[in-house]
């Protein structure tokens, strides 16, 4: 009876056994023809982020989550090879992708504990999970995790599953391989890695938040003695290395990227394009951008706009503190400070800082060093009524309030960041790469770029393409314009007179072209604009890359109210300085790929080469030589600082002082240089273009032209020099299709003062036209010296608007 029991038994166990074989045999045909391929892992191609450089190859942005550095697997040290086997596989070299023995030690312990407690997962198996599975604890995905490991087993060789393992697998604080996880740890290079550190990284594949060192140690350094115990028993160390390993006094040292903090806007308007082109994967493909600026002009572009704008708030009342943070909420204060300053950055020298006390004696700071002080009354200056003060609201120093500080030592006083904003660009005038570009004060603070994005009046530094389009259109720069007030019945508000003025109130009667752009004579630019017609001045000024919405139908045009971008203002010169052709400005010059492969290079159109011609060179020419005017003797005149006789441009300052601007130039570098308010307000009697522009211009050129050959623009064919003053051949005097409204009376007489000196052959002055005549009188029927403007010394209101 009890032999028929045994053996009934022990057939229904075998028969048993045999069913489940043929189950799993069954689920094994069903599921491994539907595994995925494994195309992922033959070309592995890593998340790696979009890092920007500057054209002298400095890093001056990075973007993307995932910081990794692929590295092959020969180039990981044996000593950390060793450790992760150790405490993650220690048969690795000899299973077929599971370890049996593994999973049946974690089986009875799963029983033992009445569920899913512990894996037995293989290195092999983590890399299928890792690629293609979820983190789901079902024994539907280790099966599935089981055949995908045999699977790749069978495709690929230990040391390249092992590859995959160590660049792919998450260690912590945003380490993805541990490559990066050795510089994120130690801030070192992983072939440095000692058997103690390398025993540590080894630990975070299983838990990387649990077994960080540097937020659990003591749950780290128990970690780190398994493994190398691990590491003994499996012959890998001796007793003596384990001991001076665990004996070992680890230094931990956040690897801290080093970025260019100058270049920030450009390396911003290179991670907009590469997302324009490639979406998500701009921020994995491990792209390297390299942009057209160098570090060193992007250093001293951003000094002289941030002096200038600091200078300018200097006497200002303090504002307020920049945030604040409720420490009522933490019980660890210290870090809880430590922790937000970290995201913070100094900028120009001023350190932020956490107000932990304050009262009337002073107030107690953290700052990101960790270190506190204290300020008194005389260290918090402007400051000290913000302290506590409710009639501030939010804006008043309190315990937790952000606040920015300078000095150093124990001399720390409080500062703010300056309200007024600018933007300069600089641009190779016959290729449009960007040489510097800066969007404002300080990027952390808003990222708004005001060199691109923002839309303000040009004033008078639109003025040229008005001239410019005179000149096409029939005039000389000898044409004589009558620079006396206008009364336009029906253009001003709605529908009354409208009653424009030059800024000072000065008016200097007949005088040339030349003269009227030089003193940026409000009046004569809008008899020239009435003279030419609005709508062919519209059309005519889109040849510089102006939009339609950008040129008001409307005879205020001549003053520049329209708005457009300092970018856009520094495309618009370059046609003046380049010779009369329309480039595109780019800052993208090459992009590499992960592996260093050339993926695009720009093409730009050069003028001279490629690019389409925008006006004749020869009125591209007599622009550039009265705008030389400008910095000689004109409204720009604080740009002849720079010593050089091959430099044009024009000022230009909107109503109300609300915009400053100043565009110089010469035949190889444009740059425009624009001041204001992001909500538009008056700067003052200091917002002039030729007060607080033109200083950013001279400081920043100074170096870009440094060493360079001073060489003006070459005059091309069909130009004719007359009695100092240039013309084209065909046309020495105004066109008799012309038609210029000349009335007015000037209200005083004007001042009358010889004609700035010409170069070369000055001694005799040019014929002027006068259009009251219907062009009938030739070049010697009118002997007339034109009078000099009288401001033309007291011009720090000339290119302001009416």
């Amino acid at each position: 009876m009890i032999k028929k029991i045994i053996t009934t038994c022990l057939g229904l166990i075998l028969g048993l056994a045999l069913f489940g074989v043929g189950l799993l045999a069954i689920a094994i045909l069903v599921t491994y023809p539907k595994l995925p391929a494994l195309d992922s892992l033959q070309h592995y191609q890593p998340k790696m982020p979009l890092t920007v450089y500057s054209a002298d190859g400095q890093i001056i942005g990075v973007y993307g989550e995932q910081r990794r550095e692929f590295t092959k697997i020969g180039d990981f040290p044996k000593v950390l090879k060793d450790a992760v086997i150790a405490a993650e596989d220690k048969r690795f070299y000899d299973h077929w992708g599971v370890d049996v023995v593994g999973v049946a030690r974690a089986a009875i312990g799963n029983v033992v504990a009445g569920g899913l407690q512990s894996g037995a997962s293989t290195i092999t198996q983590q890399v299928a999970k890792n690629f293609y599975l979820s983190n789901e604890r079902t024994f539907t995905r280790k099966f599935n995790e089981a055949l995908l490991a045999y699977k790749i087993e069978q495709t690929l060789s230990k040391d390249q599953i092992l590859e995959l393992y160590f660049n792919q697998i998450y260690l912590g604080q945003r380490a993805y391989g541990f490559a990066s996880a050795a510089q994120i740890y130690f801030n070192k290079n992983v072939k440095d890695l000692t058997l103690a550190e390398a025993s540590m990284l080894a630990g975070l594949p299983k838990a990387p938040s649990a077994y960080n060192p540097i937020v659990n140690p003591e749950r780290a350094k128990q970690r780190q003695a398994y493994i190398l115990r691990n590491m003994q028993e499996e012959n890998m160390i001796s007793e003596q290395q384990r001991e001076q390993a665990l004996k070992e006094e680890l230094h931990y040292e956040r690897f801290v990227q080093n970025i260019d903090q100058n270049a920030l806007y450009v390396a911003e308007m290179a991670r907009q394009e590469l997302y324009e082109k490639y979406g998500e994967d701009a921020y994995t493909q491990g792209f390297k951008v390299y942009t057209t600026v160098n570090t060193a002009n992007q250093r001293v572009a951003t000094e002289a706009l941030r002096k200038t704008l600091r200078n300018f708030d200097r006497g200002s009342s303090y504002r307020g503190a920049e945030n604040y943070i409720d420490l009522s909420k933490t019980d660890d204060v210290e870090e809880t400070v430590s922790q937000y300053l970290s995201t913070l950055y100094t900028v120009d020298k001023m350190v932020p800082a956490v107000v932990l006390e304050a009262s009337k004696k002073g107030v107690l700071i953290q700052l990101p060093s960790g270190k506190r002080f204290n300020l008194n009354s005389y260290a918090l200056g402007f400051a000290a009524r913000a302290v506590n003060n409710e009639k501030m609201g939010d804006d008043r120093i309190r315990r937790g309030s952000v606040i920015r500080v300078k000095g150093g030592g124990n001399n720390w006083s409080v500062v703010q960041e300056p309200l007024l904003q600018g933007a300069l660009v600089s641009l190779d005038a016959k290729t449009g790469a960007v040489r510097a570009l800066v969007g404002g004060y300080d990027f952390h603070s808003k990222t708004f770029n005001r060199a691109t994005q923002a839309m303000r009046q040009p004033g008078s530094t639109f003025k040229p393409f008005v001239y410019s389009a005179a000149l096409a259109k029939g005039m000389t720069a000898s044409t004589m314009i009558n620079d006396a007030p206008l009364s336009l019945p029906g253009k001003g508000a709605n529908g009354s007179a409208w009653n424009p003025k030059n800024s000072d109130g000065r008016y200097a009667g007949y005088i040339t072209l030349r003269q009227a752009l030089t003193a940026s004579k409000n009046m004569v630019s809008i008899r020239i604009l009435m003279s030419i017609g609005i709508g062919y001045a519209q059309q005519y000024i889109q040849r510089f890359g102006f939009k339609p919405s950008e040129i008001p139908a409307s005879l205020s045009m001549a003053l520049g109210t329209g708005e457009t971008t300092p970018l856009r203002v520094a495309e618009a010169y370059s046609v003046f300085a380049n010779g009369g052709y329309k480039i595109s400005a780019y800052v993208i010059d090459k992009i590499y790929d992960s592996e260093g492969r050339l993926r695009a290079q720009m093409q730009p159109l050069v003028a001279g080469e490629n690019a389409p011609q925008a006006i004749d060179p020869r009125n591209a020419y007599i622009m550039y030589k009265i705008m030389q005017d400008v910095v000689r003797v004109g409204t720009a005149r604080g740009a002849s600082a720079l010593g050089r006789s091959d430099i044009a441009g024009k000022t230009g300052t909107t109503n109300d002082n609300k915009d400053a601007w100043f565009v110089g130039f010469n035949p190889n570098v444009v740059t425009a240089v624009y001041i204001g308010f992001d909500k538009p307000r008056s700067m003052g009697r200091a917002g002039y273009g030729g007060t607080i522009a033109v200083p950013v211009w001279v400081e920043y050129m100074r170096f870009a032209l440094k060493g360079v050959e001073i060489k003006g623009m070459k005059a091309p064919s069909g130009i004719v020099n007359s009695g100092g003053e240039y013309y084209m051949k065909e046309r020495m005097t105004t066109s008799s299709d012309i038609t210029l409204d000349n009335s007015g009376t000037v209200p005083r007489p004007a001042q009358q003062t010889p004609r700035p000196q010409r170069p070369a052959n000055a001694n005799t002055a040019p014929t002027p036209d006068n259009d009251r005549d219907s062009g009938s009188r030739g070049r010697n029927d009118l002997q007339e010296t034109p009078v000099q403007p009288s401001n033309v010394n007291n011009n720090r209101q000339l290119d302001s608007l009416f």
